[in-house]
């Protein structure tokens, strides 16, 4: 196992590094998968036809925030060596974004919208931020099973989350309390998770880089270095390609991510129980296609691992398009567990894979634009068919599967080795 790691890491500490994807995946699954996301276009909305659209725009707002922020904040992380300290602002904001989402209502709107909008942006700083770790902690051709493992941990938050919001959710339904009574407790309970899993991160996880010093301002820096890493990601033509791959097959997953609950719910008339054992049931999924693809994509190869992938999300699509039983959409979301957590895992590796040395941040921060643009135009995609449709969810899935068949086409041309090689030449200062 420690030869899949970089000199001086031991064990421990990618355990530490990996306890944060366990961590913070209990958000993701709660809050915008499973529970609170139905609960928001049926409830707080009050299931009006535009509620989807709401909701999808929300999310928007917050990756627009990212996108905004994350040149200027990996500048900073990068010269002040500052990744660790930003990931515990973060970690704390997403927390009691969390549990505030409790206090919202049937009808508070505003409350909810401006409480996902914080707790959503924290997460996806986070994310990035957890994600530049990655090429300190693993060597260049382990990073994929590593980063299956990082994955494959998370799920494993995320099932351990859902299933004690699950248990809860039955003993209250049994009792006979409404959603308005029980899905606030659940937001606690997400939030308790992340809090205490995060910590092994903070005691364990070092932050290997050294401060950098700077010249000007370091927001304008940031913006001189992101437009520098467009131009340079140019030159490293096998990322740049996939970056712009990263934005049509992530538009995909984060709308199925985002708006899967709605989807059972509105098209198949799912519970909030059904739901859950079925979002439980994907994340299993989940962790054995990091686990396995993690593996698979260190012999098989970047590139090949991401086109099979996509390929079975171009046949979750139509499966959950087809669907007219429950049974036909537990199929298909069981295989879209296996592929996201293959994709997931695969797609992060390869950034690293294709990362020069002294500039993970940077260029982790541009996957990072990548992914929140996708998690921008996806669910928006899929928000604002469903609003002019008048509600037409099987139309918006439908179309959903678009992304995934340009991401596949974008794939092909992309030459792992030869991006490879490009990265190990390339000094930090070039």
């Amino acid at each position: 196992m420690t030869r899949s790691f970089n000199p001086g890491v031991a064990p421990r500490e990618v355990w530490a590094w990996a306890m944060y994807d366990f961590a913070n995946s209990g958000f993701t699954t709660v809050v915008i998968t499973a529970v609170f996301n139905a609960y928001f276009v049926a409830e707080v909305a009050g299931g009006a036809v535009w509620a989807t659209f709401a909701w999808s725009a929300a999310l928007a707002v917050s990756y627009a925030l990212i996108l905004v922020s994350a040149p200027t904040l990996g500048a900073y992380a990068d010269a002040r060596a500052a990744k660790k300290r930003l990931l515990a602002y973060t970690t704390v904001g997403c927390v009691l974004g969390t549990a505030g989402l409790s206090l919202a209502g049937p009808g508070d709107l505003a409350l909810a919208i401006g409480l996902l909008i914080v707790a959503n942006f924290c997460f996806g700083t986070g994310e990035n931020l957890i994600a530049a770790f990655l090429p300190e902690l693993a060597r260049g051709r382990r990073l994929g099973r590593v980063s299956g493992w990082g994955w494959g941990l998370g799920y494993l938050g995320g099932i351990f989350t859902l299933g004690l919001c699950l248990a809860y959710v039955a003993w209250a339904q049994a009792r006979g309390q409404p959603a308005s009574a029980f899905v606030p407790v659940t937001l606690w309970i997400t939030a308790g998770v992340f809090a205490l899993a995060a910590l092994p991160t903070f005691l364990f996880l070092r932050e290997r880089a050294q401060p950098r010093a700077t010249r000007g301002r370091l927001a304008a820096l940031a913006f001189r270095r992101l437009l520098v890493s467009l131009r340079r990601a140019r030159r490293h033509r096998d990322l740049g390609r996939f970056l712009v791959c990263v934005v049509f097959y992530q538009a995909g997953i984060q709308t199925v991510i985002a708006l899967a609950a709605i989807y059972a719910q509105q098209a198949l008339g799912f519970s909030t129980r059904d739901t859950l054992v079925l979002i439980l049931a994907v994340n299993f999924a989940a962790v054995a296609g990091s686990l396995a693809f993690g593996h698979l994509q260190d012999r098989l190869g970047h590139v090949p691992t991401i086109a099979l992938t996509l390929a079975g999300w171009i046949v979750v699509i139509v499966l959950a398009w087809s669907a007219t039983t429950s049974t036909g959409f537990w199929l298909a979301a069981t295989l879209a567990g296996l592929c996201m957590g293959a994709a997931q895992a695969a797609g992060r590796a390869l950034v690293g894979y294709f990362s020069p040395a002294g500039r993970q941040a940077e260029f982790f921060g541009l996957w990072g634009l990548a992914v929140k643009l996708a998690s921008i135009l996806g669910p928006l995609t899929y928000g604002a068919v469903t609003w002019i449709s008048g509600g037409d969810h099987r139309l918006a899935i439908l179309i959903t599967g678009l992304y995934f068949v340009a991401g596949l086409a974008l794939l092909a041309g992309i030459d792992s080795r030869r991006g490879r090689r490009l990265a190990l030449t390339r000094a930090a200062t070039s």
